[in-house]
């Protein structure tokens, strides 16, 4: 998603709601944007629906800078019902009409978030009128992973000029469970012997241990990185794109899609985030509980006393010797210098 400037479009109050929770709440740059998209979507509507707008106008281009406390107000539990069968039936989605249901309950969220906020910080609504609102129901569905034979097949299909860089990645991944963005942000110093600092989601910090084979991945790749005499444009990054940036979530995902090709896999069914689902299985089938792999994964109820840290945890520790990626052993092949 790519970036916005709320604060070139938005009226008062939305952009007060979203400076509450980049500032005050600590959420991330990119959480906050997606709140602005979703928020504008909704008032754009509200404007459509009450025909508040010239019929002609395109709806991308409805303004929402005028929306003032008095529009706010007007808003019933009504509009909001006719916004989530919209998206439901006419909202443009990715392969259909109509929107999946996983987005508009996210969309739901943010709406649901900013009432909460004008009520609750700042008493300027009598009430919300997307409280008692129940969501989508959504799907429940088995996370897709590999078996621990299907993820040593990918690892043993790393190939190419960056072999070194896509075998780490690819172990971290189904070792440590981390998030793609989380690995894709690692940087040079949140590496310290057997354990890696993670920055998660709303920034908060956990420390995760690394098995013997991804500390050897590591220096094998720092090895490469270190060896070539460009000069990285970003010092700081760990992980380093044919450019010498800093490697993209998009490159991360394309080399995840090209290298299960590689192994016999289904580049459609397999990405960064069904690798974290792998490392999440195998660590619960291999006898971690659930409250460790809670913290591994960066969950939102996490304790995070850990922050900043290098705290002994030998359940952290347990997890990461528990995963059988830990036992991988790497293969020579005679391709490998190809």
């Amino acid at each position: 998603m790519a970036a916005v400037d709320y604060r070139l479009e938005a009226p008062e109050l939305v952009r007060d709601f979203l400076q509450y929770h980049e500032t005050i709440k600590n959420h991330s740059i990119r959480t906050v944007d997606a709140y602005y998209i979703d928020l504008r979507l909704f008032l754009r509507f509200v404007k459509w629906n009450h025909e508040l707008v010239p019929q002609d106008t395109p709806f991308a281009e409805i303004a929402i800078r005028d929306i003032n406390l008095d529009f706010i107000r007007a808003i019933k539990k009504a509009d909001i019902y006719d916004f989530l069968s919209w998206l439901a039936r006419d909202r443009q989605g990715k392969k259909q009409m109509g929107l999946s249901v996983p987005a508009r309950a996210r969309k739901l969220v943010a709406v649901r978030s900013f009432f909460d906020y004008l009520l609750l910080k700042r008493e300027l609504i009598a009430s919300n009128p997307a409280a008692d609102i129940d969501a989508p129901r959504l799907r429940k569905t088995l996370p897709v992973y590999l078996n621990e034979p299907d993820a040593v097949k990918l690892l043993d299909a790393v190939r190419g000029p960056y072999a070194e860089r896509d075998f780490c990645i690819l172990l971290l991944l189904l070792s440590c469970g981390m998030r793609v963005s989380e690995l894709a942000g690692l940087n040079l110093k949140d590496i310290n012997g057997e354990t890696v600092r993670v920055l998660g989601k709303g920034n908060k910090e956990r420390i995760l241990y690394l098995n013997s084979p991804c500390q050897q991945a590591i220096r094998d790749y720092l090895l490469v990185r270190d060896g070539t005499n460009v000069q990285p444009k970003d010092q700081d990054a760990l992980f380093l794109s044919r450019n010498h940036r800093r490697i993209s979530v998009d490159s991360i995902q394309i080399l995840v899609k090209r290298t299960c090709s590689a192994a016999g896999l289904d580049p459609e069914r397999y990405s960064p985030h069904k690798l974290r689902h792998t490392a999440a299985t195998l660590m619960l089938q291999n006898g971690v509980d659930v409250r460790t792999l809670q913290e591994v994964l960066g969950h939102e109820s996490l304790n995070t006393t850990q922050i900043y840290t290098h705290i002994d945890n030998e359940g952290l520790r347990t997890a990461a010797r528990a995963n059988p990626i830990g036992r991988y052993k790497k293969q020579e092949s005679a391709n490998d210098e190809e």
